[in-house]
């Protein structure tokens, strides 16, 4: 028969058990009550350098006692940067403290608001644009916060020209940082190439790279580009009339920013376009 030590023990042990389980049931609730309602479908976005990109951003447009998502406050920052990158509030740009960096630069999708898109249209990528942005969003549904990590690169689709003496050549004017290249054949066998990168003081490289061996009619060779943050893979095909040609580009997740030696660099050269 238990003594009443034990029962007093194993009374202490349940109350544990049930007190444990109703904070456990209180925090589940308090976390979906309060979860963020803003999210981001890519996080680790890649710039193309001169080029222009979305940072994706979204928040639950419900309508809550007559305030619509058009009576958000989206607020766009920049870590380590003073002033905003983008305000909208009162349902209109509120730019006063914008930082000079974005200005005329920056801007949301206005007529996209009322479904819940607070994306930024970031225009002309340059090396000073890469960091973490926040996208804050105040709005009737709730509030929250999206972290979005942006890194630049250069990239280009190859060109391709068949010489008379059935040499393949391709040609991409700009690549950063320097990309590795490989030629291969369409059952993938690696074939030799002679391949030469001509960088700019602003180590934005042009590829030039021939085949060395003549190609043959009918036969599909592939060209992949690719460093850290980009691959590009191109397919040519000889036609006996020409080079049919296509490309496409696949993009690092890996949240890695630029080296510490580019913001050195920024100062020095503002502009970092291959100039042919």
């Amino acid at each position: 028969m238990a003594s009443i030590g034990q029962i007093i023990f194993w009374g202490i042990i349940i109350l544990i058990f049930i007190v444990g389980g109703f904070i456990i049931l209180l925090l589940s609730i308090a976390f979906t009550r309060y979860q963020s309602i803003v999210e981001s479908k890519d996080t680790f976005p890649v710039g193309n350098i001169t080029q222009d990109i979305i940072l994706d951003c979204t928040f639950d447009p419900s309508s809550v006692n007559g305030k619509l998502a058009v009576d958000a406050t989206i607020t766009w920052t920049k870590d380590g940067l003073g002033g905003v990158v983008y305000l909208y509030q009162d349902r209109a740009a509120q730019l006063q403290n914008q930082n000079l960096q974005f200005r005329n630069r920056a801007e949301l999708f206005q007529n996209a608001i009322a479904v819940g898109n607070a994306s930024l249209l970031l225009r002309n990528i340059t090396v000073e644009d890469p960091g973490t942005y926040r996208c804050g969003v105040s709005a009737p549904s709730g509030h929250g916060t999206v972290s979005i990590q942006l890194r630049v690169a250069a990239y280009s689709a190859p060109s391709f020209t068949e010489t008379n003496n059935s040499i393949l050549t391709a040609v991409a004017n700009t690549w950063f940082p320097e990309p590795n290249v490989t030629w291969s054949d369409h059952a993938g066998n690696i074939l030799n190439g002679n391949t030469s990168l001509f960088t700019n003081y602003n180590r934005i490289s042009r590829v030039l790279s021939r085949l060395e061996q003549p190609v043959l009619l009918n036969e599909t060779y592939t060209f992949l580009i690719q460093n850290n943050l980009v691959k590009s893979v191109s397919s040519a095909t000889i036609t006996g009339t020409g080079v049919l040609e296509t490309t496409s580009f696949t993009f690092s997740t890996s949240p890695m920013l630029l080296p510490k030696w580019l913001s050195l660099l920024i100062s020095l050269h503002p502009w970092l376009c291959w100039r042919l």
